[in-house]
């Protein structure tokens, strides 16, 4: 997972812990998500020198050294850290001031400043084109049969004499990659490594996600 950006950028890998609700000081009530950050740690350092851009390589969540490679494992070695399950790294124009093993908590950001969210969406497995697509589907009486659900013509005849590709069809649902922008952080929690963002973001309960500086906000 690789994001590029010409700015500083602030970066944390978390999981997703779920969504609850809080009470903001004009009333109001929001919907949050919870994002468990604990301590992300520099694993690498990209320059522009060595590699040709500069970013910094940040990994989260403990690993079993017996289950790392041996590649992994000598490039954790290298940056003198513990083995990482999960690495990402972030494009940041200010990454020579990182160093590696530095750790990054949920300090990191603070409380209403604008980020946004990248993970990987729930997958559906395979779906009709009702529910992947919103099809009206076939009127369940009068003569219709059993092809309530089912698609119906999907347009080609002697000429084209094929399927246009892209055409909305059944198929794979979910498990994409995607990103929420400009969530506002709601609240910061350093002492327990929890970041909590106003909405919904992307993935289950459990899943992996990233929180980066927003691009479009303020």
């Amino acid at each position: 997972m690789t994001t590029g950006t010409l700015a500083p950028v602030k970066a944390l890998i978390g999981r997703k812990l779920g969504m609850t609700q809080v009470w903001d000081e004009d009333g109001m009530l929001i919907p949050v998500t919870v994002v468990e950050v604990d301590k992300n740690v520099v694993t690498d350092v990209r320059t522009q020198d060595r590699d040709g851009y500069a970013a910094v390589q940040l990994g989260f969540g403990k690993m079993d050294e017996r289950k790392v490679t041996k590649p992994m494992a000598g490039h954790f070695a290298k940056s003198g850290v513990e083995p990482r399950r999960h690495l990402a790294e972030v494009r940041t124009t200010d990454a020579e001031t990182y160093e590696l093993g530095q750790e990054l908590g949920a300090d990191t950001f603070e409380a209403g400043s604008l980020v946004d969210v990248s993970g990987n969406t729930k997958g559906k497995g395979f779906a009709g084109v009702m529910k992947r697509h919103g099809f009206q589907g076939v009127s369940s009486s009068h003569g219709s049969h059993r092809n309530h659900r089912k698609p119906g013509s999907i347009g080609a005849c002697a000429t084209p004499g094929r399927v246009f590709k892209g055409l909305n069809m059944a198929g794979r649902m979910g498990g994409e990659r995607r990103t929420i922008m400009n969530l506002k952080v709601q609240a910061v929690d350093a002492d327990k490594g929890l970041v909590v963002v106003t909405g919904a973001i992307p993935g289950p309960k459990g899943g992996i996600v990233m929180i980066r500086s927003a691009v479009k906000g303020d």
